[in-house]
């Protein structure tokens, strides 16, 4: 008989959390409770929009964020999560350094309101973003033993 091994998957955003919302929303149509997702916004108005999205949990501000991305299995977001005064300066150095430090793996979407340039990457709308980071990592999520 298989039992499953529940996967802890951080989903990080800030200002309005519509991107956190797009991600959990894909997540949860193609997993369902097979994972346990927590909304960690860098505001409250995003982590609300994160759990109207199904997270499981959710918590704002640097203390909820530096915290919990130590036990994470898995940590979405944009690039921006692991770029200190990101997001408007929502993200804070200490934010930044607890998600790039954390022994879980990072999957990050390559959008970024900063003066940043990733080269070699096409520009792909949002959906198709998530519909590809599913489709990579989707398989690492979900386990049996």
């Amino acid at each position: 008989m298989n039992t499953h091994t529940l996967k802890t998957i951080c989903v990080i955003d800030g200002q309005g959390g519509g991107i956190g919302s797009t991600i959990i929303r894909k997540l949860k149509d193609r997993f369902g409770e097979d994972v346990e997702i927590v909304a960690l916004g860098t505001n409250a108005i995003a982590t609300a929009q994160m759990l109207k999205a199904r997270a499981n949990r959710g918590a704002s501000g640097i203390n909820a964020i530096v915290q919990t991305v130590r036990n994470a299995d898995f940590i979405i977001g944009t690039i921006g999560i692991i770029m200190p005064h990101a997001m408007m300066g929502e993200l804070t150095l200490e934010m930044a350094e607890a998600i790039a430090l954390s022994p879980a793996r990072k999957i990050l979407l390559p959008l970024t309101q900063e003066k940043l340039d990733i080269v070699g990457l096409a520009s792909t709308p949002l959906p198709q973003l998530v519909d590809e980071l599913i489709e990579r990592h989707g398989r690492e999520f979900v386990s049996f033993k």
